[in-house]
């Protein structure tokens, strides 16, 4: 897990916007920038991601997650 938060870090793209529409044109724009592949990856993480705070709320998690 400890490597997997590395790995994201070096992944992870920021933006600060002013408003609520900027910050819309910047998000459209950066998965728009994507492969289909990358974003497939990405939506695949996302659901991964979820599965484990499902898991760990119903007390099903192991140490690995």
């Amino acid at each position: 897990m400890r490597r997997r938060a590395e790995e994201r870090r070096k992944r992870i793209v920021g933006n600060r916007a002013q408003t609520w529409e900027e910050a819309e044109r910047w998000d459209l724009e950066f998965w728009q920038s994507l492969t289909p592949q990358q974003r497939l990856e990405a939506h695949v993480a996302i659901l991964e991601d979820v599965e484990k705070i499902t898991r760990h709320r119903q007390g099903r998690c192991s140490r690995s997650d």
